[in-house]
């Protein structure tokens, strides 16, 4: 069901080029496709919208006004939700707002030097866009994970889109979350589509200043082109997750902590880097047992064959060093005394010590956001924050003498690059200034 690969004394990189690591942004025909839908909907606006959503999701909507769901079917199916549902959104609701709030930014001035005043603003967006995937894959996570961050910042108008299913409605749970969450501008239209509509506006779907959340291929590459026009979160891959483990680990818990990544696309990417063969030994025998009481056997399996692995290396220290590497999306550290390795980890996008930190709990109920880079771009990309909703001004005053202190300094580097207009726009003001 997954690979295993003696990894001691070999090279990283001939590790790296046994591994299948999955990319769904190298699909030209995909995104030929994609990049058709942008234009209609940049072009046609509302029209092409319904169209899409026959075309694409089987839902015919008689007018532009029908893909805004009314405030009365949010509040309906909200109130037919099971009672402990509700409890369990407004429980992570409460723990992913208590963690983000303590990321929030503050403008500030600095008044250290005489008659200089230097400073930085922070200023919120004013509305993004979160796009929430539906049908089979229903994630009410994604709406929570997305939309408290941009309320913390102070975001003004999020509105958000979904596909609708075969009736046209949204799935509860997705309303339900975003009921919890406060949302109330909820569209049902979905894809390359919804993208497009966010990014550049139509006469229903107002165009939006950064779009987040993730979605299939047509999503991700829809989400790539329109980067520009508008800001986005990042590009996302298939999951992944990365475990190393020593001998202290259970072997049924990194068993179902791989499958837990693996079930959620053929692609995923669900690896265990240890020192210990009979670890990986016992975890294959798990993997075989677990299965069989799992929903997504099939996608399960398929994952792991080609895109798991389980990597067998000299010492924990060369697992640190691959997964450095490799940069995943959620590492677990799976080892005696996690937090005396947590200093040598340079590249993840969530950590998870100890072995009772499996990662779903970061999914779902922790509070940390499970939105986070992928395909190795943690080595450069955060995960979502409140810091992704808000812009940043630099603030910049002189007086006459704190100017005339370096405006000869600011002048002459003007000229070292041959922009003249530069300089003399400083030393004008001691030239012909009569104050």
């Amino acid at each position: 069901m997954i690979r295993r690969i003696d990894g001691r004394k070999k090279h990283i990189n001939w590790i790296l080029d046994n591994l299948n690591r999955p990319s769904q942004l190298e699909a030209e025909q995909e995104r030929e496709v994609v990049l058709s839908i942008l234009k209609a909907v940049r072009e046609e606006g509302d029209t092409a919208l319904l169209k899409y959503t026959r075309d694409f999701d089987k839902v015919e909507l008689s007018e532009p006004e029908k893909m805004l769901v009314t405030e009365a079917e949010i509040q309906l199916t909200y109130d037919g939700m099971d009672s402990k549902q509700i409890s369990i959104l407004e429980k992570a609701a409460d723990r992913i707002r208590r963690y983000h709030e303590k990321q929030k930014q503050e403008s500030w001035i600095s008044f250290d030097e005489e008659d200089i005043v230097l400073g930085q603003k922070v200023t919120p967006m004013e509305r993004v866009g979160v796009y929430v995937p539906g049908g089979k894959a229903a994630y009410p996570s994604s709406v929570l994970m997305n939309v408290i961050p941009a309320q913390i910042a102070g975001v003004k108008e999020i509105i958000m889109a979904s596909p609708p299913g075969k009736k046209g409605d949204i799935h509860p749970s997705i309303l339900a979350a975003a009921k919890v969450a406060g949302m109330k501008r909820i569209y049902r239209v979905g894809g390359a589509q919804a993208v497009a509509a966010m990014a550049y506006g139509t006469k229903t779907i107002p165009k939006v200043d950064k779009i987040v959340g993730p979605g299939n291929i047509y999503v991700a590459l829809a989400k790539k082109e329109v980067y520009g026009h508008v800001d986005i979160d990042m590009i996302a891959g298939p999951s992944e997750v990365l475990i190393i483990a020593d001998e202290s680990a259970r072997p049924f818990h990194i068993a179902a902590d791989l499958m837990s990544q693996a079930e959620h696309d053929l692609m995923a990417s669900s690896i265990l880097i240890t020192d210990s063969d009979e670890l990986i030994y016992a975890v294959m025998q798990e993997l075989e047992v677990q299965i069989e009481k799992l929903t997504l056997k099939d996608t399960i399996r398929s994952s792991l064959k080609d895109y798991g692995a389980c990597i067998l290396v000299d010492s924990i220290g060369e697992a640190i060093k691959l997964s450095n590497t490799i940069a995943p999306e959620h590492l677990e550290l799976a080892v005696e005394n996690p937090m005396d390795r947590l200093g040598q980890i340079k590249h993840a996008g969530a950590i998870f010590l100890g072995h009772y930190s499996p990662e779903p709990v970061g999914d779902y109920m922790a509070g940390p956001n499970h939105v986070l880079p992928t395909s190795g771009t943690a080595r450069f990309f955060s995960p979502l924050g409140v810091e992704d909703f808000v812009k940043k001004s630099s603030i910049i005053s002189f007086g006459r003498e704190a100017l005339r202190q370096i405006y000869e300094d600011g002048a002459d580097f003007a000229k070292m690059e041959g922009l003249t207009a530069h300089a003399n726009a400083m030393e004008v003001r001691f030239k012909k200034d009569d104050v």
